[in-house]
């Protein structure tokens, strides 16, 4: 339980802050995070720090892959988290 929880805060805070350094750099015509890796972050458990990252730094608020996707991987997450809940795996 401790470590789910653990990993959980860890990759969401990761994600926040990529979506906050992508746009950094967007916004400085520096070198960027790929898509890829910010998508790839969310699908391993950040996708509520993702959409945060976007809402609070305003970036791929314009592009559809992340205003649907996003809420697609984590409505997709809750479902998986429920259902493992269901089954009694999940110890909470």
């Amino acid at each position: 339980m401790k470590l789910l929880a653990l990993w959980l805060l860890a990759v969401n805070v990761a994600a926040f802050v990529l979506f906050g350094l992508d746009k950094w750099f967007a916004v400085r015509h520096m070198w960027r995070i790929s898509e890829r890796t910010l998508f790839a972050v969310a699908l391993l458990g950040a996708s509520p720090g993702a959409m945060l990252g976007m809402a609070v730094f305003h970036h791929k608020t314009r592009h559809r892959a992340f205003t649907l996707g996003m809420p697609a991987i984590f409505a997709l997450q809750l479902a998986l988290g429920v259902w493992l809940w269901r089954l009694g795996l999940l110890p909470f």
